[in-house]
């Protein structure tokens, strides 16, 4: 007679590790790093670049002081995904303590005075975000304008310039910095001008009919299929919250078209996106629970459109995931799938 082996739970185990599921992320938001180089130069390569040996060296000190071994955690690759999302938040050709300062604050209060990866409240990369767009508000606004207002993007030296030194000998850097689509409408709008109006005297359109705001929203997209064909993400969260955002801007647009822009171009601009696959999905300050998900994601497209309409912000996304995360724990507590063999 055979005997039966027994062991203890889990008895489930996949593949997946934190390093893992963060190189699996990084990759997917490659296509939206090469058309940001093509489209706007390539100054965010060297911000990005600033951001991870800041990472390196704030997560080496962060982890002596915690007297925790820094090899095992500054390699889990956690830090890497902070400071490439909040990379993609920041103008390309803004100073270099700007990304400096927001990296070094991202991850210091963000993550380690929380007690590391996993107890962390809030997104550390929006905590970051939201830190500079108070703190330095006109760095903040300086955005590079796109290939099809310039003719050419800045090379890797003139972007180094303008990061560096704040100027380009010889060159008037009028001529490549502007405001942003989201921007150009609320300037329209205080102007008395209609959202068509401003949309059409901006001359927005470049491949196919589609800005270079658009074309890298669309970059994201692709990448965050992806995540959600291998399982690295949850769809409920993109779900949620592209789809309440597309719902409520529908619903004001056929109210007043002249006030508040078309479905299109709230999806795909700013960084709607990058807050769907990228951001709002971070496992640890995301709701976890199945319908917590999608009343997580949902709560934070309603608040991006209130900010980006009515609030101070022209684009809401970092504050909107902030205030969310306030709301997790209550969520989750409330959203508790039933347990099985119980009625309730």
């Amino acid at each position: 007679m055979s005997q039966s082996i027994l062991s203890s739970s889990p008895y489930t185990h996949n593949n997946q590790s934190v390093r893992k599921v963060m190189l699996q992320v990084q990759i997917a938001a490659l296509p939206a790093l090469i058309a940001h180089i093509y489209l706007f130069g390539f100054g965010i390569a060297i911000q990005w670049m600033l951001a991870v040996a800041t990472a390196l060296v704030v997560e080496y000190v962060m982890l002596k002081l915690r007297g925790r071994p820094v090899l095992p955690f500054i390699s889990d690759m956690s830090a890497l995904i902070t400071i490439t999302g909040l990379v993609f938040c920041i103008p390309p050709e803004a100073p270099w303590w700007v990304i400096v300062t927001g990296s070094a604050f991202a991850l210091t209060f963000g993550k380690h005075l929380y007690g590391g990866l996993g107890y962390n409240p809030f997104n550390p990369a929006m905590l970051g975000y939201a830190f500079l767009l108070i703190s330095f508000p006109v760095q903040m606004t300086q955005w590079a304008l796109p290939i099809e207002y310039t003719g050419e993007a800045l090379n890797l030296l003139q972007s180094a310039q303008v990061i560096f030194t704040g100027q380009i000998p010889g060159l008037s850097m009028d001529m490549y910095t502007g405001a942003t689509p989201l921007n150009e409408v609320r300037n329209g709008l205080s102007q008395g001008l209609s959202v068509q109006d401003t949309l059409n005297n901006s001359a927005l359109s470049s491949l196919w009919g589609l800005s270079s705001w658009g074309w890298i929203n669309v970059a994201f997209l692709l990448g965050g299929v992806w995540m959600i064909y291998s399982g690295v993400i949850s769809w409920q969260y993109p779900v949620g919250f592209l789809g309440s955002l597309a719902a409520i801007s529908l619903l004001f647009n056929q109210i007043d078209p002249a006030t508040y822009p078309p479905v299109d171009f709230v999806l795909l601009t700013g960084g709607t996106m990058l807050a769907a696959f990228f951001i709002i999905t971070d496992p640890v300050t995301a709701s976890t629970t199945p319908r917590g998900k999608l009343i997580y994601a949902c709560g934070i497209g309603i608040l991006v459109y209130v900010i980006r309409n009515w609030g101070a912000f022209p684009d809401g996304i970092a504050f909107a995931i902030l205030l969310m995360n306030i709301a997790v724990p209550l969520i989750d507590q409330y959203t508790q799938p039933r347990v099985f063999g119980h009625n309730r």
